[in-house]
């Protein structure tokens, strides 16, 4: 059968032809897919006077989102080319269509890039950038590109989509002429802001700097130009430049939360404390600026300046009041504080909120009752934790509430009828018995739980870091030495089970130099955490390097003034002769924990 041409027909006979198809499409757009593809036809068929079919605008996966608005519609059907409906191209489109309604990506992509070539047409050159990119083929989608770009040069889109083709095929270079038109065409500047997401997938961070440096050279005065090479110098390791670019752009945009918040980032680097001066200098001037006093408020926390990031967030409600995520950070620092009132009121008013994670806030309301030893209030909150994340360890959290109210018996019937179905699950439950057992006075039925669940689970790594470390208590060093060097085995990157042997090791005053490469291979995993820092002091006040010995305890108890530590460091300094010294922190540790046993017993040996 031979096909009339397209303008052969009358004009209503066209526009049932047009119709027909359509019908035809949106039939085959019903059948079932074996993989999800674009289901709408282009704008319109070549040679159909502009009518368009109905579709559905798909841009391509990899290009910007934002699309020029739309040209008059006799100005586009001008710049159209005047293709003729041909029994080969009505064919070739049928073809394209159902394969890609049928899942035959590949084929639809090699049909309408064909098409494309054939026609010169921008909506079929379009249509084949998006099947290509769905098809995985990005050849095909950036041969597909050049084609729309070089039938509609005026079309931001086909611009943005061969640009960053060009780019995602790690062809910057190439795709440098085209950026430079992109930016050209935009007056605001903001299209800069996208150059580091384009350029994030190339390995050269110095090309990509070298590049960005290029395109933002004809801009002195932009302050996005100046912010994307701030970018592209931070990724290329250029600190320095970066900073002077950003503060570049800062000067020339002086209220841009964007500049500040880099510039923070960079100098953050250096120290915490000229981030936070910067973003302090920022607020003066600019108060209402959110996302700056929310990075000051979250810095001050990392210092562990509680009460000035409250006041902080305080500030942020009170400019935004049905904020959840400002709500809850006031309710946390709050608890942090223990200003429990403020807590409470913060976490209730979320329960009215729509914020997203209610589980969590009724735990903090647990445990604020908790706190304040209101256990029939704790037990509750704790309840209404009925499903999700969370259930395991509010379940956790009733049996321990329990204990506090001196029921150990019933808080562990209460763990043992719990039900999960994951090993950490159980793991977590077992750890818990075990820790009442241990706060209980007792060690000797903890150890039994856990070495009757370690036969189980004889590779369970907590429960062998729990075994060892219950062993201790009970002067079972070779159950200690076995079950950590197990648990070593298992996890050689566990810096806790080299620290806890060699602690051990030093503690008992044997095998000293053993201890010592223990340690230090702990703390070569784990350089800042300070009771690994505590263990190499002990151990070297052990070998009697006691100046080496000193620096590393004060160190550790700068960062965590925990009473063993204090213990430790106190008996360093008395045995130096600095009785003052060693009573000062003593004491100040006695203040916060009274009964805690080590400290104790090591101010019992020196002060009888």
């Amino acid at each position: 059968m031979t096909f009339p041409r397209f303008s052969a027909f009358p004009p209503f006979m066209r526009w049932a032809l047009s119709a027909g198809l359509g019908l035809m499409l949106t039939a085959c757009a019903h059948q079932p897919l074996q993989r999800a593809a674009p289901a709408a036809a282009p704008a319109a068929i070549p040679g159909q006077g502009g009518q368009s079919a109905p579709k559905q605008a798909v841009a391509p996966a990899t290009a910007p989102a934002t699309a020029p608005a739309a040209a008059p519609a006799a100005a586009a059907e001008a710049n159209l080319p005047k293709e003729e409906l041909t029994q080969d191209v009505l064919y070739e489109y049928l073809l394209a269509e159902i394969a890609g309604q049928r899942g035959a990506l590949g084929l639809s992509a090699q049909a309408y890039a064909d098409l494309a070539k054939k026609t010169r047409d921008p909506r079929i050159a379009k249509r084949a950038v998006e099947i290509a990119l769905y098809a995985h083929m990005p050849a095909a989608a950036l041969d597909a590109a050049r084609i729309w770009y070089e039938a509609d040069p005026s079309s931001t889109q086909a611009l943005q989509a061969l640009t960053t083709l060009l780019i995602a095929s790690k062809r910057e270079e190439e795709a440098l002429p085209y950026l430079q038109k992109l930016l050209a065409r935009d007056a605001s500047g903001n299209d800069f802001l996208q150059l580091h997401r384009l350029f994030a997938g190339n390995p050269d961070k110095a090309l990509t700097l070298k590049l960005v440096q290029q395109l933002a050279q004809p801009y002195p005065k932009v302050a996005q130009a100046h912010f994307a090479v701030a970018e592209a110098a931070e990724g290329a390791g250029k600190s320095e430049l970066a900073l002077a670019e950003v503060r570049e752009a800062s000067k020339l945009k002086p209220d841009w939360e964007l500049a500040v918040l880099l510039e923070a980032q960079l100098l953050q680097r250096q120290s915490n404390a000229l981030a936070l001066q910067r973003l302090a200098a920022f607020l003066d001037q600019y108060p209402k600026a959110r996302e700056v006093r929310m990075s000051y408020a979250r810095l001050l926390i990392g210092e562990h300046k509680y009460a000035a990031a409250r006041a902080q967030f305080q500030t942020l409600s009170k400019d935004f009041p049905d904020n959840a995520d400002v709500v809850f950070a006031v309710g946390a620092l709050s608890l942090q504080l223990q200003d429990y009132a403020q807590a409470e009121a913060n976490f209730k008013r979320l329960l009215t909120m729509a914020y997203h994670d209610k589980n969590t806030v009724r735990l903090y309301l647990g445990q604020i009752a908790e706190e304040q030893k209101n256990y029939p209030e704790a037990l509750r909150w704790y309840d209404e934790v009925t499903s999700g994340e969370l259930y395991l360890q509010a379940q956790i959290r009733h049996a321990l509430v329990l204990n506090k109210q001196g029921k150990l018996d019933a808080a562990r019937a209460y763990l043992q009828q719990v039900r999960t179905d994951s090993v950490e699950g159980r793991v977590q439950l077992l750890q818990a018995e075990a820790q009442m057992l241990r706060q209980a006075k007792r060690p000797r039925e903890a150890f039994d739980l856990i070495g009757q669940a370690l036969k189980h689970m004889p590779d369970q790594p907590d429960l062998l870091y729990d075994y060892a470390m219950l062993a201790e208590k009970l002067g079972r060093m070779d159950v200690l030495e076995t079950s950590l060097k197990t648990l070593i085995r298992l996890q050689p990157d566990h810096a806790q089970a080299y620290n806890a042997l060699g602690y051990s090791l030093a503690d008992h005053n044997e095998r000293l130099p053993e201890a010592h490469r223990l340690i230090k291979k702990a703390l070569q995993l784990a350089p800042d955490d300070p009771f690994i820092i505590d263990s190499m002091g002990w151990v070297l006040y052990r070998m009697g390097e006691n100046d080496q010995a000193l620096e590393y305890l004060r160190k550790a108890y700068s960062a965590r003034p925990d009473p063993e530590i204090a213990a430790h460091l106190g008996e360093v300094l008395w045995v130096e002769g600095r009785h003052g010294e060693a009573e000062k922190i003593w004491l100040e540790a006695a203040k916060k924990t009274p009964d805690n046993d080590a400290l104790n017993s090591t101010i019992k040996r020196f002060k009888p």
